[in-house]
């Protein structure tokens, strides 16, 4: 199997050496690393001139639109992804492989991960506990981090690539999207550190992630899961507007009055 490996950096080329480094130290070598500078301050391109890296520049677009990139550039069927701040252990791609010469009807599959912060692993509660994932079980929370996951690229062609009009919870959204057509296997196996707190992560950065997290929630309301989806839709409407309302946020307290009526009406008009 051939691997291409998708790495986006945006003002992270101090993380990034440490991310290309654990790809570089794989037992199983990938084909092609891409990474996709999404706009940085300063082009980082020097830093990978002495490695075997193929490097793409754009003016600043998003996470999303970097990943996009590097999937349509990408020379190879099998993807993997890591994010410029996460490290793999040396067994990752070894682990997937082995898994998709197992499982040959499974085009995607995510492994277990650690996270690191303050230089401590930080415990997982047991929300945050990882499993094989089902369109069901992924409701509620973001269950697959994507520098967890390795996929056949056909999936792509089938249900579309990241949503780039979503600012945040684009994996989110992905997973869901992916799961409604594909079984993604579940590798339970620590293969990825992800370490937590710097300026430039994403969740710590993005007001109101639960907007995000609705957004692509409605995507799924003519599915035949639809039921399940409006009842995690009014879930998440109810917490956005009571933080609203703690915050004063007249806007925010509007926009969830107005989707909490028009899912209530849905709801009831299927009972």
């Amino acid at each position: 199997m051939k691997i291409t490996v998708i790495l986006p950096i945006y003002n992270t080329e101090h993380l990034s050496l440490n991310a290309i480094k654990s790809i570089e130290e794989q037992s199983y070598q990938v084909d092609e690393i891409i990474v996709i500078d999404d706009g940085s301050e300063c082009k980082s391109k020097k830093l990978f001139e002495n490695k075997n890296i193929k490097y793409i520049y754009q003016k600043n677009k998003g996470v999303s639109s970097a990943r996009n990139l590097g999937i349509q550039r990408s020379k190879n069927n099998w993807l993997a992804f890591l994010d410029s701040d996460d490290t793999w252990e040396p067994d990752k791609i070894e682990e997937h492989i082995s898994f998709h010469k197992n499982h040959k009807n499974i085009l995607a599959s995510y492994s277990s991960e650690i996270w690191i912060r303050n230089n401590k692993i930080k415990n997982l509660n047991a929300k945050q506990k990882k499993e094989i994932p089902s369109f069901i079980n992924s409701l509620r929370l973001c269950k697959i981090g994507t520098s967890t996951f390795f996929c056949h690229k056909s999936i792509f062609s089938n249900i579309g690539l990241f949503d780039e009009s979503l600012l945040a919870c684009e994996d989110y959204d992905l997973w869901l999207r992916i799961l409604l057509k594909y079984d993604i296997g579940f590798i339970n196996k620590n293969l990825t550190k992800k370490y937590a707190g710097h300026d430039n992560q994403l969740s710590f950065t993005t007001r109101l992630i639960d907007k995000y997290r609705i957004k692509a929630l409605e995507k799924h309301i003519n599915t035949k899961y639809k039921d399940e989806v409006i009842q995690e839709l009014l879930y998440k409407i109810n917490i956005l507007l009571k933080g609203a309302k703690k915050h004063n946020n007249d806007e925010m307290i509007k926009y969830c009055e107005i989707k909490l009526q028009l899912y209530n009406k849905f709801k009831s008009s299927k009972l």
